[in-house]
């Protein structure tokens, strides 16, 4: 019996055999797991305003909780598989997923906007474990393939980019004169596919011993480094950004006199552009290095507020997102790969935690700000809000660079 099979905690911790085994569980359960965030964003902002009154200013408060909900879970999903191990994690996150779904369709049934707000929640907790497939993909990998695999986990958002928008398209209607109500039937759905999927998944665990543990160093001195630092401020603005612009998109075009549909199409387009290049981002990373590749992504999210600020038609909302979708990619898949050279490997779980902690935490800030912001001050100022941070993270990369320049010479 192999190593694989009979799950043995002596199996090696750098495998790429294996790594490329994982990785392809991993992207289909990414095109599954991933769908829910897809989801809830392309249809949770319209459920809201269906619910709500005049005052449509709380409309995206489902979808800020989704991004919560992922923002509670991060410090407990690193527990739990630092604990149980990443296969128990990920199967008991997507029961919880399972759950989630049928939570948010009964509260449309009931239309409870509490309700919807914690099944919402839920499945942005079980968000949270589908945010470690990235970081699980890369336990077993050598450095040369380890961006590699990251990428190639999130190209499995491409299906995801499809799965989620045409869920909503095609299920919006199903217990018609309750408008989404199916779809979140359909989330459920999805969700109990991907725990079958996971269950054939390996990762051995890091070294145990006393060797390992000495080898790991306080949380502070690893935040300290230059390069967490760096990598972490990139990643919360490219996810928080990107957050912000996404949040607010289905209710500006519907405010423009645009259709749900062309609403939803808009999201798919996006998320097709946030995973689509991850094939080859992996490539470009290990060419061009993390730094370009994080640099590419920020100009690409200053090119999506510069559109989106040129005008209010389809084309508009539709290219924005586009670049959205790519800034984010270059952007967060770069900044993970910088953080992976910032740790090693024992210290992983709680640094992948701590990290994603601090990325949602602001991504859910964001996302509760962004309508509340279209609300108050219009499409423009939303976008306008694009460029400062741009620019601080650019200036952070320089500092970074001339610091390890500095280091080196030393």
């Amino acid at each position: 019996m192999s190593q694989i099979e009979a799950g043995a905690d002596d199996a090696p911790l750098v495998d790429d055999r294996l790594a490329r085994r994982n990785a392809v569980l991993l992207a289909s359960a990414q095109a599954l797991g991933g769908a829910s965030a897809s989801i809830v964003i392309a249809s949770g902002s319209l459920v809201g305003a269906g619910m709500l009154g005049a005052d449509k200013s709380l409309a995206t408060v489902p979808v800020s909780c989704f991004v919560l909900g992922t923002a509670f879970g991060t410090l407990p999903a690193g527990a739990i598989m630092q604990r149980f191990g990443r296969r128990a994690g990920f199967c008991g996150a997507a029961v919880l997923g399972v759950a989630g779904g049928l939570l948010s369709a009964f509260a449309i049934f009931q239309a409870s906007f509490l309700l919807f707000c914690l099944g919402t929640m839920a499945s942005g907790f079980v968000s949270a474990f589908v945010q470690q497939y990235r970081f699980a993909a890369a336990d077993t990998a050598s450095d040369g393939y380890r961006p590699k695999a990251i990428s190639f986990v999130l190209a499995g958002g491409v299906l995801a980019g499809i799965i989620g928008p045409q869920t909503v398209i095609n299920t919006a209607d199903l217990f018609a004169p309750i408008l989404f109500a199916g779809t979140y039937v359909a989330q459920a759905c999805l969700s109990l596919i991907s725990l079958f999927i996971l269950a054939f998944l390996w990762i051995p665990r890091p070294p145990r011993g006393g060797g390992a543990r000495g080898d790991v160093r306080p949380l502070g001195e690893i935040m300290a480094q230059p390069r967490f630092i760096v990598s972490a401020a990139c990643a919360i603005t490219s996810y928080a950004l990107m957050s912000l612009v996404m949040t607010a998109t289905p209710l500006a075009m519907i405010g423009c006199g645009l259709t749900q549909a062309d609403a939803a199409h808009a999201i798919q387009w996006h998320v097709l552009a946030m995973f689509g290049p991850s094939f080859f981002t992996g490539h470009l990373i290990a060419r061009f290095g993390r730094e370009r590749i994080v640099i590419v992504g920020l100009a690409l999210l200053a090119g999506c507020a510069a559109v989106a600020l040129s005008g209010v038609e389809v084309g508009h909302f539709w290219t924005a997102l586009i670049l959205l979708g790519l800034g984010w990619n270059f952007g967060f898949i770069g900044a993970t790969a910088m953080l992976a050279d910032a740790y090693r490997p024992q210290e992983r779980n709680k640094v992948q935690a701590v990290n994603d902690f601090l990325v949602f935490g602001f991504v859910a800030s964001a996302s509760f700000s962004s309508g509340a912001l279209l609300q108050a001050y219009g499409w423009s100022t939303v976008n306008t809000l694009v460029f400062p941070f741009t620019l601080l993270c650019l200036g952070l990369i320089a500092w970074l660079v001339m610091a390890e320049r500095a280091q080196s010479r030393l």
